[in-house]
């Protein structure tokens, strides 16, 4: 049956891209243009269309309120420890103001949003990394957010589904940031012996001790088209080995096929395929790839 889920996704109509003539003159904003193909687009449409490019299908950046508002149910999102905040532990110079600046930038409070919601109808636990938050990296309240989400999803014996996007582990909070790797994946590990379902969905980067705890350990571990995915950085990953490593090396594709994905799924078709094995582990049936 999970072939079927994760087939390759049917050709959806678009709507029209602006002329050559109408791209020029036109005020900030109203157009954006592809870092992938170069093509530029009406901001609304590609907003429409979740944000996923018509002509590369090049998945650009979403926060946590977008991605929240196209995976959940309308009006179905419950969030959670919305008011936790970093403090300074090490004192680390300018720190606190950094994190004020992003706080008003981004509209949240940290660089996860976590909280109770539905896909289809049916009710699950969620975690949302935000990249416009510190570029996603993993602090103190970042893990704490997680490991209250997973018991909470505990808690209610429903899934817990997880975004990830991150640099990694938040420098400025040192050993304090990297114990998070190991508070979250036991706190998953408690919610799987339970018989928790575990759904994590990588997206574009999901790097660091982000990528070497939680991000990894689900019971399905998919990701979006062309994420970058790993733990060390590419140039020193060849300085130490002193090979060249493959062009795709670190892509959700290249992860797919030596078999660290369960598969890549286009934002276009994600919630239907969640959607779809939420029901399949509902009813208790058998899977198969």
């Amino acid at each position: 049956m999970l072939k079927e889920i994760f087939s390759k996704p049917k050709k959806k109509k678009y709507a029209t891209i602006p002329s050559e003539t109408a791209k020029q003159d036109v005020p900030e904003g109203i157009m954006t243009k592809c870092p992938n193909c170069k093509k530029i687009m009406y901001t609304k449409e590609l907003i429409k269309n979740l944000k996923v490019c018509f002509h590369c299908q090049y998945h650009h950046s979403m926060n946590s309120k977008e991605r929240l508002g196209s995976f959940l149910d309308e009006q179905s999102f419950e969030e959670l420890n919305a008011g936790m905040i970093s403090e300074n532990p090490l004192n680390f110079p300018d720190y606190i103001e950094k994190i004020e600046k992003d706080r008003k930038k981004s509209g949240i409070n940290e660089a996860v949003v976590t909280g109770i919601g539905a896909v289809e109808g049916r009710k699950v636990v969620v975690a949302v990394m935000d990249s416009t938050f510190r570029m996603g990296s993993m602090g103190s309240v970042v893990g704490e957010k997680i490991t209250l989400a997973i018991e909470k999803a505990d808690e209610l014996s429903v899934p817990f589904i997880i975004f990830t996007a991150s640099g990694g582990a938040r420098m400025q909070e040192g050993v304090l940031s990297l114990m998070q790797m190991a508070k979250t994946s036991v706190a998953l590990k408690r919610f799987s012996d339970n018989g928790g379902l575990i759904i994590s969905i990588m997206t574009h980067p999901t790097t660091g001790g982000v990528s070497a705890s939680f991000a990894s350990l689900g019971d399905y571990n998919f990701a979006e088209p062309g994420a970058l995915i790993g733990f060390a950085g590419r140039r020193i990953i060849e300085q130490t080995i002193r090979e060249e490593l493959p062009e795709d090396f670190q892509t959700a594709e290249f992860l797919l096929k030596h078999g660290q994905l369960d598969a890549v799924i286009s934002r276009l078709e994600l919630k239907e395929k969640i959607a779809m094995i939420l029901s399949i582990h509902q009813q208790g049936g058998d899977l198969e790839w």
